[in-house]
């Protein structure tokens, strides 16, 4: 079976009266939300949290939220400022204002999808192809690096101080969305806003090494598990050819999910493949497929058509079935994408 179409991808910027609209409602609103996806990455929450310790900074009551049962912190990103403003779904109050962060579509919010949805002023911040306009107002940039850049413009805009505190949040998002600099949606203005963060005084070599220097030993282990099982199909993906592993819940033996991160980021690496996939199983037993190509191949248009998203470079999505179902059909999906 061949996987479903993908659906249109977002191509607009945001508008002047865009940025005019979500500034008026931030600053009107007393009691603002600040939402990042399901499993937020250092650039979904490391967005809200700096528009939101702005905005405290503005008098504005400020809640900070994702939508995981359980709410767990990602260990990675335990250190970022602001963690003070983060409240559980389940305390969450209702809001004047709501704002996504790096959130494609609404399903990315989980539980708090209908927190949000109740807020009389919707506001997205993101950088997707895969947005699906769903905000009633939309502050999308499919050509920013990462949502941080959107999230600084928006301090910038609201008249909030660029602290230390707000930069080392927004530097998090835009160090992990640009690959430490080396992915291609970087430009001189990537390094500009940079220099424009480190300049606050922050200790980028901390939050780097928070990032991406800091496992626990299992990790490492389950790592080398992954590594040792990865797969090269030379043939698939158009032969552009394809690198894959999995990890099962029992391989990860009580590690959490983010403790993978570096599973993809290795495996990426591989000289013969285009694409890298690695398919975790979480607790609850589905696969969580991360994508990753090194250009040729748009692995968001794959991630989309089975019913993720991302970016061009990197995408992600979750399967249902088995693990080989799952393969099968990414393998599809991805053989499909390598003939067009």
């Amino acid at each position: 079976m061949r996987p479903a179409a993908a659906p249109q991808q977002w191509r607009q910027r945001p508008r002047e009266a865009d940025w005019s609209a979500a500034v008026q409602a931030l600053r009107e609103a007393q009691q603002v939300l600040l939402l990042a996806h399901v499993a937020p990455d250092a650039d979904a929450l490391g967005s809200a949290l700096g528009v939101g310790q702005a905005l405290r900074e503005l008098g504005t009551e400020v809640q900070v939220s994702f939508g995981d049962q359980p709410f767990e912190v990602p260990r990675v990103l335990r250190g970022l400022p602001g963690l003070d403003l983060l409240a559980p779904p389940d305390l969450v109050r209702p809001a004047a204002a709501a704002v996504s962060f790096d959130v494609s579509s609404k399903d990315r919010l989980g539980v708090l999808t209908a927190a949000y949805d109740a807020a009389p002023q919707r506001i997205a911040v993101d950088h997707h192809t895969s947005y699906t306009g769903f905000a009633t107002t939309s502050l999308v940039d499919v050509t920013a690096p990462a949502t941080a850049v959107l999230a600084l413009d928006l301090v910038d805009r609201l008249g909030a101080g660029l602290t230390p505190a707000v930069a080392t949040a927004l530097y998090a998002g835009l160090l992990t969305d640009t690959g430490s600099f080396r992915f291609a949606a970087t430009t001189p203005r990537t390094h500009e806003i940079a220099a424009r963060l480190l300049a606050t005084g922050i200790a980028h070599d901390d939050i780097a090494r928070a990032l991406y220097d800091d496992e626990p030993l299992r990790a490492l282990q389950v790592l080398g598990l992954a590594l040792g099982r990865a797969e090269l199909h030379p043939a698939a993906v158009g032969r552009r050819g394809l690198v894959e592993t999995h990890v099962s819940r029992t391989d990860r033996d009580g590690l959490a999910l983010d403790g993978l991160e570096r599973v993809i980021d290795v495996l990426r690496c591989t000289h013969e493949a285009e694409v890298a996939a690695v398919l975790k199983q979480d607790d609850a037993g589905a696969w969580r497929v991360s994508l990753r190509s090194k250009g040729a191949v748009d692995v968001s248009s794959v991630a989309r058509s089975l019913g993720g998203g991302g970016h061009r470079f990197a995408a992600g999505f979750t399967g249902a079935g088995d693990l080989e179902t799952v393969r099968a059909g990414l393998r599809a999906a991805l053989d499909a994408a390598g003939a067009g």
